[in-house]
């Protein structure tokens, strides 16, 4: 079985499907189409842009998806998932892949994403950490000792945990962290607390642009980040993706998951090799590949 996973923020780069524009028609006509329905050239930024440009949410997330989902349109006959994941904002390119979401809608609704995430940050000053060399429940129980908000928000290997709340709550969880012995406890270069209670007023706003969004019947299971586990029912695949603005991504359980319903490959799609990393940390003799 062929597991196929995208990947979210923090993958982009600069030039990202420059290469895919300049050398299929199917994949120019579809980036032009993308700047139409965001109403500025994403195209140039994404080719040429700055690394700043490119670290805006609104541009960020929409590329990322772009850059993952039209690489997946341009295999043709050769893309042919029986599961697929994404991580984060990867979910979104995980559910055109299994055509549970038009490219139009899909776009359209990161596209709100970006923008109901980047107006929360706004509200509050917050930010996040990456922790290494912890057990996931001594982070967990780290977090809930703390008065701020702080909770984990990405479970991505054994041991490398992402954290996510206020900046004064995130300062206090280093301090204690690092005290109980991790690795390395460190802030990231984000501008908030994606995948914690702070996201509450932009899961609302996204919760009301998905319900008004036609979803299909996929043609594989998405394994998705709430829970970790396959999902081919489109109402419980939507109250999932609602939830995961404020829940943390259990990519350890997806990868897991999907090796033990039979995944035999596992190939990412988008920019960067991340994910394949993270599962070479789980089993390293699992054949990953770029597509």
């Amino acid at each position: 079985m062929k597991a196929y996973v995208f990947p979210g923020q923090g993958a982009q780069f600069t030039g990202m499907g420059k290469d895919l524009y300049e050398n299929s028609e199917l994949a120019k006509e579809l980036f032009e189409k993308a700047n139409e329905i965001l109403g500025f050239r994403i195209t140039d930024l994404m080719f040429d842009g700055t690394d700043e440009d490119l670290r805006q949410t609104k541009v960020t997330q929409p590329a990322i998806f772009l850059h993952s989902v039209i690489l997946a349109k341009t295999l043709g006959e050769n893309f042919k998932p029986d599961m697929v994941a994404g991580h984060s904002l990867g979910e979104f390119s995980a559910l055109v892949a299994n055509e549970s979401l038009s490219f139009e809608d899909g776009l359209k609704l990161v596209s709100q994403r970006a923008t109901a995430m980047q107006k929360a940050c706004e509200v509050e000053p917050a930010t996040m950490a990456a922790v290494l060399g912890l057990e996931d429940k001594k982070v967990e129980e780290i977090c809930r000792s703390i008065d701020d908000v702080v909770v984990p928000a990405n479970y991505n290997t054994e041991g490398q945990i992402v954290i996510s709340g206020s900046v004064k709550g995130i300062d206090t969880a280093i301090e204690k962290l690092t005290e109980a012995g991790a690795r390395r406890a460190m802030k990231l270069n984000v501008g908030g607390a994606f995948h914690s209670p702070l996201m509450e007023p932009a899961r609302e706003e996204l919760a009301a642009a998905i319900e008004n969004t036609q979803f299909n019947e996929p043609i594989c299971p998405v394994y998705q980040n709430v829970s970790g586990k396959p999902v081919s029912n489109t109402s419980e695949i939507k109250k999932n993706l609602v939830s995961q603005l404020t829940s943390p991504v259990r990519w350890t359980q997806i990868m897991q998951n999907m090796i033990a319903d039979g995944a035999e490959s596992y190939t990412e799609v988008g920019p960067g090799k991340v994910l394949q990393g993270l599962l070479k940390k789980i089993d390293r003799k699992f054949p990953t590949f770029s597509a």
